[in-house]
């Protein structure tokens, strides 16, 4: 079909007075084809006048376009299962051209920040290897909009305390804190409302004050408004985690961090600079990080169990034995871990990102075979010499070298003083510590000899 400005061309050299043969050799057109401009005398390319073979069953694709859930494969069978004869390719072309089941087409637009208006963060699931175990933990990145200076880390879990704490390095990062940080309605920041109206927890607008900016997020679908920062959530799965495996949690990071400063030290192709440049005119512009930043930390009460140690996130971490049964309050910071029973007593550890595991320090328990030693005596000996102090060294001696269970000699040697008459029973264990006999089985048979002894005689004038 000819063009417009072909059209125009044979109708201005036919003015000229040149023939029609002439035209079509000048132009390398056929004579048909230039007779029939001329006939028409036109420059408007005619349009095609023809039915499409799906025209006839426009109300059924549209019927069916709702009970196939929108599956123009499954459409077509049915068109073809009812009887019409027509290609899938005519079928989708015709549901282009007549608007069936296609959204609108709307032009992206472009957004353009100035230094310092605006930073954007988001979160992104991904799978890692952090000591040899496969994790689906939580990517959370920060970008500043005019540099695209980009920041992440990777952690297991993303709630506030870690927003919070991943922004603070973040805005470290950083050098300061830009106008405004652009979220995507996460329920982490936001409190209530959406968009324009989204107001976000206090816990949250407070942390924003302190820093120098306040959270606004984006209207419900509109993901381009971020494009900033989920653009590098594709490049950060495919180049930093493409064949990496990491020994911890912190190791992952460290290694992160050195990966955004080499890539922000690169030149990008999409903004024909390099963001570290770039960044150097924006820092100007960002507002100054507070002379003191707090450390972000939460608060825990908790028990001590009969073990000695204190449960947090699944983990258990060891106490002085004098902590057991007592509350203390665990204040959690990035880092570390620290316990408190008062203001004298703090037990600190690191703080542990993987689940079910249990640490112990090395001062909180005895070396192997010394257990805590009992500053008062067993309620078993002190029963015993106290009903007969007489045989208080023997006592001693008994528990230093018994055979049997200190617990268990104890409570035989106290049966046997309840049991017997006092005297057999003095003078059975006299004789025993006289010889050092500490087998309290065969001090019972002695004392059994004397009670027989003494209180069985029987008179041989009796018998006859």
């Amino acid at each position: 079909m000819l063009s417009q400005s072909q059209r125009t061309t044979i109708l201005e050299l036919h003015a000229k007075g040149m023939s029609k043969r002439a035209i079509a050799k000048l132009l390398n057109l056929s004579r048909q084809s230039v007779r029939k401009v001329l006939e028409a005398n036109s420059i408007a390319v005619p349009k095609i006048e023809r039915e499409e073979k799906a025209s006839p069953h426009r109300q059924q694709i549209i019927e069916l376009l709702h009970s196939c859930k929108g599956n123009l494969v499954r459409v077509h069978e049915e068109l073809i299962a009812g009887g019409a004869t027509l290609s899938y390719q005519a079928l989708t072309a015709f549901c282009r051209r007549q608007g069936i089941g296609q959204e609108p087409i709307v032009p992206t637009g472009r957004y353009h920040f100035e230094p310092g208006v605006e930073m954007q963060h988001d979160t992104s699931p991904h799978e890692v290897v952090v000591g040899g175990r496969k994790y689906k933990a939580q990517t959370a990145s920060a970008v500043l909009c005019y540099s695209r200076l980009l920041y992440f880390e990777i952690w297991p879990r993303f709630q506030r305390f870690d927003c919070k704490a991943f922004l603070t390095e973040a805005l470290r990062y950083m050098g300061g804190a830009p106008q405004r940080t652009m979220i995507d309605n996460t329920h982490v920041v936001v409190l209530r409302g959406t968009g324009k109206q989204m107001e976000p927890v206090p816990e949250m607008a407070a942390f924003a004050e302190r820093m120098g900016f306040r959270f606004v997020a984006h209207e419900i679908g509109d993901a381009n408004r971020s494009a900033r920062v989920e653009r590098p959530f594709h490049f950060i799965e495919n180049n930093f985690l493409a064949g990496r495996t990491f020994t911890s949690w912190q190791d992952l990071n460290s290694q992160a961090r050195q990966w955004c400063d080499r890539v922000n030290a690169s030149y990008k192709k999409h903004i024909r600079a390099v963001p570290r440049e770039l960044h150097a005119v924006e820092r100007l512009q960002l507002k100054s990080l507070p002379a003191w930043i707090p450390e972000v930390y939460r608060l825990h009460q908790r028990m001590v169990d009969t073990e000695g140690y204190v449960a947090l996130h699944t983990n258990r971490y060891s106490v002085p034995a004098d902590f057991i049964g007592r509350r203390v309050e665990v204040r959690e910071t990035r880092e570390k871990i620290d316990i408190e029973l008062d203001a004298r007593r703090i037990v600190t550890h690191t703080r542990l990102l993987a689940t079910d595991q249990r640490i112990t320090l090395r001062e909180h328990r005895p070396p192997r075979g010394e257990g805590p030693k009992r500053s008062d005596p067993h309620p078993d000996e002190q029963a015993i010499v106290t009903t007969a102090p007489e045989i208080a060294g023997y006592v001693k001696c008994l528990k230093q070298k018994s055979r049997k269970v200190i617990g268990l000699a104890l409570r035989q040697l106290l049966r046997m003083l309840r049991e017997y008459p006092r005297q057999p029973f003095l003078g059975a264990i006299a004789e025993a510590a006289q010889y050092g006999l500490y087998d309290l089985d065969r001090v019972e048979r002695m004392i059994l000899r004397r009670v027989q002894r003494d209180f069985f005689l029987l008179d041989d004038n009796n018998h006859d």
